[in-house]
């Protein structure tokens, strides 16, 4: 220990002597004191005190644990993952700009084998009889048209309009024949929002030679799936009289009409609206290309007598609601740009006259014959804004070629738009396909399979081939189908048609990346009979996502929405198409192909046209039988065969490929992990089969909220009802297949596959194969209970259901979505809080809860387990308990069999159904009962007991124990609340009546009873805690439990009053001992107790050792163990007492600084410290002398020559100080500091060594006290303290013979008188009444004697000698 120079010569230290045991010093770590110097040294030592030490900065403790690594995620987590990844990489299918690049193309993939057919016809529906006999009536004019969405076809007869179901075999013909004039067109339109009644989804707008009529149309599905239409008069109508209307459209978003006339290209719009206005009528057409009063002047053709040119038309309209644009093809194939603004704003763009097209094709393509100003444009379809930012037109030119048109917006930014067209050039043109009546050249590429013949611009076709010559009518449907009508010979009674449609597989996995800007079509030829006046789109149009990324990925929909269907209508009948599934051709190819290389050919082309992930898919979906086809009775129905079936599953289990590792997977380490696996490609096609069954519901919430018409609450599923269950059937015949199949699919086999592998590579490839497969199949399971139960949730009265819940379980319930439901620990605790919201319900209502539980567990288990079920039967019993008198006997055997059945299930009880029952159960005063169920769900809660284990290893930080102590705590909090119940209902009664303890206190009893007897550590130390914290230490002292004891053990480490109870604890059952070592670890514990408080504890410690009790609480511990206590608070006591003299001697000591005095002091008053410490620090520095023989005493110090200095010094000091103070009389002082020392040494042989003190003694008052006070004052000081005679005798006589200085000669007779009067003292003391003998003993009285015989004959003088002889004389007279 450093500490600074001293005066004092060094020597050994206290407690440092070979041969002496010293008390332990100052406990490690703590603060070492610095030592004082009273003696002005200003010499600075060599170690600068204060002065810190720097350490290098450790990463932590040896030994100590690393970071835990996050831990994987779980089979639901993992194939919730996958499914969100598959997703996502589906959703990024390329917009059409990326594949239809600038320039021109004519690639058409055309199939040899009708299984490679993307279109396939579905039906062809006879035109009815009765229309051919209105037909045979007609005397001015016919037109026929469809209106394919709504699966009705029409036919006008001069001034009639006929109207009939198609796909009805017997349709009923709905007829408009309420005017006089001819119909020069009929369109579909929708309506302005709000003017008609909601049942009008439609209008039918007629046009005639005179007027324009409006007729409502109303369309509803039957039960069979029909289409049924009813048309309705609005009275609305409007003068065309000299336009010659032919050409009419309508805005489905704003529902504007719009339509021209033959005579020129003006373009109107019919306004109406629900109500006549002053200066507005119900119904009026505004012309939008003139002003003024020309907008309502007849329009009367002008006379003239040269010939005239043919006036241009408009010949068709199209609008574009996302770019709210109106487009227009003219007679003379130029095409204009309207802006639709406002409400009925209209304002011209952009005019691209047929010339000028044909000169910026001159820069994009080569010359050819099919573009020439001989070429017209026949018509345009639109290209929306959704499906290309960038694209937005398509014209098709007579002889089959398709122009792109990409448009600029208004309002153009960063490479997407959000306004009307402002600028439009030509972009990409398709050429026809080669003529199927030409013969196939070498020069043809050769094919990736025999079905398929590709032809490009290398083949005799493209910028030459004629097989579109001449197109009639050519329409594209969204996402690029193509229908041509083409009529070959011009007097050809029955056209051609040529459909084609984009390969979404190529286009979004393409098999060369340097041709990602290809443009791949399938194309097929097909005949019609008879001359095509119409086609339409029957179904919705196509949009597999709501942005151009993943809109035109028919891959992606395929299982999720129902094939595009087409209608034509002939002069025969109306020809049905649908468009082919990917999983229907394969399917076909499957049932029909095969070829030259048969079906296993057909696979592995099809893995090398779009993927082994993709084929695999497709080949379990057609295993799972997704596939269709159109069966002879014209039924589109699904392939059953079980051949197909059979080759299908071939072919998912044969060619699903091998798990593989990541590419690093060797790099950091010699042997890979299961987290290195890359699944097999049959996991792929297993995770994209599975999204792409899941994609219309996997993001989608599951119910939205509204209000009624009557203002009540409306809760509807946000995905339909038959959607969820034609989801729910799709995964369950895909559980089915999987299932069926486990053991021939590698990575479901289970054990069995391990012993095919041969490497521990290959194991744990396997491995890793089972856990990615194994995740999907999890999730499958998952997705089916999850529909069922949202379909069973629908079938009650949800809104019942909704309003039960808390507000917060209600909003979440509007948040979630399907796929947190199906994934989350969220989504199933929202589910069980709704299956027990359904299960109260019907409790409520009065419904037995086994046949409502049974109904869960049968439809979704994993909704209702096992344990909620009974969970339902207990709260069933609780309902009837609470019905029932809360004392009777029936009730308490409905609560007991409620706990029995709760206890049963505790594991799996939430906490709010928790804190139900024990709310049930208070209310019932069943108090034991609620104890009980909260016992045995916390030890539920930690059934290893691993948050006891957190505690008594100090309750470490970052530790997943410690989720299981707040669990357990947040049970014990209940039972806090219940005993409050408790006390606070047995306060309000008497205990006993008439003797007897009424129903109150007697449950008061058995709750208590449950606490006490509870072997729940943490429960106790728990509720000890709560009843500090109330205040109730006397009740903790009145439980007289073991665990009351460790819990104030294990407190007393860190908390002084968990201590001081301890001990009290210990005392209050007589156990003293045990009290007494609390008290001696608490006077030497580092709590914030002052020396008084320690010196207190020791105290009462000593007291309390060495009192002794009957009975059995100190049976076993030996009487050694007690003495050895009583020791050691013995030594500590004496040491607490030095530094306590100590501590009052430094609060007034002079010599202190104001600065230095408080720490001084706070040291001194805190911990009881060493006595080395107490000595070099303060006793030696201070020059406290008779401290430091106190230390000397304690430490069994025993240098002679140390305690002769110290004994001299102090008798200095006190010496010195009496003189300068001159207060007593110095050998007064002295007398008085000697005795004290001596008392408190309990007059130590070592420490109070009577031979070297009475010399010393006798010097001082020879020297300095001469004639001072009495004669002898100095032995008599001795004799009062207890030191025996003989000792001082001795002593003196050995003094008078010593000769030494002062007493020689004559100043020997100081020695004899104090001799004298030590033997006379001597003398009286042993021959008073009750002595046993003069002296102790003839033997010591003959000592005596010797003595004195012996002084007289050493020449004393004669005084001296005289009181010599007569003493001598007395003694001698006695014993004869």
């Amino acid at each position: 220990m450093a500490t600074t120079a001293i005066a004092t010569p060094q020597r050994p230290l206290p407690g440092q002597f070979f041969n002496t045991p010293a008390l332990t010093r100052q406990a490690s770590g703590s603060q070492p004191i610095q030592p004082i110097n009273f003696r002005g040294s200003s010499t600075p030592s060599n170690t600068q005190q204060g002065q810190q030490v720097s350490y290098p900065q450790l990463s932590g403790p040896p030994g100590a644990a690393p970071a835990q690594a996050p831990k994987g995620l779980s089979l639901i987590e993992r194939a919730a993952r996958t499914i969100n990844t598959t997703l996502e990489e589906e959703s990024r299918f390329p917009p059409i700009e990326n594949y239809i690049a600038q320039g021109s193309s004519s690639d058409y993939d055309i199939p040899s084998s009708q299984a490679w057919a993307p279109f396939q016809r579905i039906k062809v529906h006879e035109i009815p009889d009765q229309i051919f006999e209105q037909y045979n009536q007609a005397q001015v004019s016919t037109m026929m048209g469809l209106l394919a969405d709504v699966h009705h076809a029409w036919i006008t007869i001069d001034n009639a309009l006929y109207m009939w179901d198609y796909t009805h075999p017997n349709p009923e013909l709905l007829g408009f024949e309420e005017q006089p004039n001819s119909i020069t067109a009929v369109k579909l339109v929708r309506p302005r929002p709000g003017v008609f009644v909601d049942a009008i989804t439609r209008l039918l707008v007629i046009a005639t030679t005179s007027d324009i009529f409006l007729v409502g149309v109303a369309s509803s599905q039957t039960a069979a799936g029909a289409s049924k239409v009813s048309l309705f008069q609005t009275r609305m109508q409007v003068s065309v009289r000299g336009i010659n209307v032919q050409c009419i459209e309508g805005s489905d978003a704003t529902g504007r009409i719009f339509f021209c006339g033959r005579g020129n290209d003006d373009i109107y719009e019919i306004t109406y609206q629900q109500e006549e206005k002053w200066f507005q009528s119900r119904c009026a057409k505004v012309n939008h290309m003139q002003s003024g009063i020309q907008t309502i002047l007849p329009n009367i053709p002008s006379i003239s007598f040269r010939q005239q040119e043919q006036p241009e038309f408009v010949t068709q309209m199209v609008i574009d609601d996302s770019r709210k644009s109106l487009y227009t093809l003219s007679s003379k194939s130029t095409i204009r740009v309207f802006a639709l603004s406002g409400t009925n704003g209209l304002e011209h763009n952009i005019t691209r006259d047929f010339g000028r097209l044909l000169n910026d094709l001159g820069h994009r393509v080569s010359s050819t014959t099919l573009l020439n100003p001989q070429t017209a444009i026949v018509s345009i379809s639109t290209i929306s804004e959704i499906e290309s930012p960038r694209l937005n037109l398509v014209a098709v030119t007579s002889t089959g070629c398709r122009i792109y048109f990409s448009a600029v917006s208004s309002s153009y930014v960063g490479g997407t738009s959000s306004g009307t067209v402002s600028s439009m050039q030509v972009h990409h043109c398709k050429f026809p396909p080669r003529d199927p009546s030409q013969p196939q050249t070498s020069q043809q590429p050769a094919a990736p399979s025999q079905a398929l013949q590709i032809q490009g611009q290398g083949a005799p076709g493209g910028e030459t081939s004629t097989s579109l010559t001449t197109t009639r009518i050519g329409n594209r449907f969204a996402p690029g189908y193509f229908l041509f009508i083409v009529q070959r010979q011009p007097q050809a009674r029955n056209d051609l048609l040529f459909m084609s449609a984009p390969d979404a597989g190529r286009i979004a996995h393409p098999q060369d990346p340097s041709q990602a800007n290809r443009f791949p079509e399938f194309g097929m030829w097909m005949p019609l009979e008879g001359r095509a006046e119409d086609q339409g789109l029957v179904t919705a149009p196509f949009a597999a996502s709501s942005n151009s990324r993943g809109f035109g990925n028919e891959l992606a929909v395929q299982f999720d929405k129902s094939g595009s269907e087409f209608a034509i209508l002939t002069n025969s009948g109306i020809h049905t198409f649908r468009r082919r599934r990917f999983v229907d051709i394969f399917a076909a190819a499957i049932r029909y192909g095969g070829g030259d290389e048969g079906l296993e050919g057909e696979i592995r082309n099809m893995i090398r046209l779009y993927g082994r992930g993709e084929a695999i898919a497709t080949a379990l979906a057609v295993a799972c039988g997704q596939g269709s086809d159109v069966a002879p009775d014209s039924r589109v129905v699904k392939v059953k065969d079980p051949e197909v079936l059979d080759f299908a599953r071939k072919a998912f289990v044969d060619f699903g490929g091998k798990p593989g590792f990541a590419e690093n997977a060797f790099v950091d380490r010699n042997a890979p992990s299961v987290d290195d696996v890359r699944p097999s490609p049959r996991h792929e096609g297993l995770a994209i089969y599975t999204a792409r069954l899941l994609r219309s519901v996997w993001k989608a919430p599951i119910l939205l909220e509204r209000s009624s018409p009557t203002g009540g609450l409306q809760v509807l599923s946000v995905v339909r009802l038959s959607k969820l269950q034609n989801v729910q059937h799709d995964l369950s015949e895909l559980k089915n297949f999987l299932d069926k199949n486990r053991m021939a699919i590698e990575g479901l086999a289970g054990p069995d596959a391990l012993g095919r592998v041969s490497t521990k590579q290959e194991e744990v490839a396997l491995q890793g194969e089972h856990r990615a497969l194994s995740s999907i199949v999890r999730l499958v399971n998952e997705c089916i209970e999850g529909i069922a139960f949202v379909l069973m949730l629908f079938e009650e009265r949800v809104e019942e259901v909704v309003l039960s819940l808390t507000p917060e379980s209600r909003r979440q319930l509007n948040q979630t979505s399907f796929e947190q439901l199906f994934c989350t620990s969220q989504g199933k605790d929202l589910a069980k809080e709704l299956v027990k919201a359904v299960v109260n319900r019907n409790i409520a209502s009065g419904s037995n809860v086994d046949t409502v539980t049974d109904s869960l567990r049968r439809r979704c288990g994993s909704f209702c387990s096992p344990d909620d079920c009974v969970i339902f039967k207990a709260q069933e019993q609780l309902k009837r308990a609470g019905d029932s008198s809360s004392s009777s006997e029936t009730s308490r055997n409905l609560l007991n069999e409620s706990l029995r059945l709760l206890q049963r299930v505790a594991a799996s009880l939430s906490m709010e159904q928790l804190r139900w029952a024990v709310e049930q159960y208070n209310s019932l005063q069943f108090y034991a009962g609620a104890i009980q169920l909260v016992l045995a769900v916390a030890q539920e809660s930690d059934r290893g007991n691993r948050a006891l284990s957190w505690v008594q290893e100090g309750s470490p930080g970052q530790d997943s124990r410690e989720a299981l102590f707040e669990k357990r705590t947040r049970c014990y909090d209940i039972i806090h609340s219940i005993i409050t119940s408790v006390d606070q209902t047995a306060g309000s009664a008497p205990e006993m009546v008439d003797g007897y303890y009424t129903v109150t206190a007697k449950r008061k009893r058995e709750a208590y009873d449950v606490i006490n007897e509870s072997q729940d550590e943490l429960f106790q130390f728990n509720l000890y805690d709560w009843y500090l914290a109330q205040g109730w230490t006397n009740r903790l002292l009145e439980v007289r439990s073991p665990f009351v004891i460790n819990y104030l053990r294990r407190k007393s480490q860190e908390d002084e009053a968990r201590a001081d109870l301890l001990w009290k604890y210990h005392a209050h059952y007589n156990n003293f001992l045990e009290a007494a070592k609390v008290q001696l670890d608490l006077a030497k514990s580092k709590f914030q107790l002052t020396l008084e408080q320690r010196i207190e504890y020791l105290s009462c410690a000593k007291a309390n050792a060495s009192t002794k009790t009957i009975g059995m609480s100190e049976a076993g511990q030996p009487r050694q163990s007690r003495q050895e206590v009583i020791r050691e608070i013995s030594d500590l006591l004496d040491i607490a007492m030095i530094q306590q003299d100590l501590l009052q001697k430094f609060r007034s000591e002079p010599r202190l600084t104001p600065e230095k005095r408080p720490s001084v002091i706070a040291s001194l008053n805190g911990p009881i410290m060493a006595v080395d410490e107490l000595y070099n620090d303060y006793a030696d520095q201070a020059s406290y002398y008779d401290s430091c023989l106190l230390i000397y005493h304690a430490a069994d110090y025993r240098n002679p020559s140390d305690i002769r200095s110290t004994w001299q010094n102090m008798l200095q000091t006190v010496h010195d100080n009496c003189i300068a103070e001159n207060d007593i009389q110095p050998y007064e002082a002295v007398i008085q500091k000697v005795q004290e020392i001596g008392r408190r040494l309990n007059l130590s042989e070592t420490t109070f060594p009577v031979s070297t003190l009475l010399p010393m003694l006798e010097r001082y008052a020879h020297e300095y006290q001469r004639n001072a006070g009495t004669a002898s004052w100095v032995v008599a000081m001795f004799i009062d303290l207890g030191v025996a005679h003989d000792i001082l005798l001795y002593t003196l006589e050995s003094m008078y013979y010593a000769e030494e200085a002062p007493f020689k000669g004559k100043q020997k007779r100081v020695i004899v008188v104090d001799m004298l009067y030590v033997i006379r003292d001597w003398f009286d003391k042993t021959t008073t009444v009750g002595a046993r003998a003069a002296f102790g003993g003839e033997e010591q009285a003959f000592s005596v004697s010797s003595i004195l015989r012996e002084l007289g004959e050493t020449g004393l003088d004669r005084e001296v000698g005289e009181q010599v002889e007569s003493v001598r004389a007395k003694i001698e007279s006695i014993f004869r």
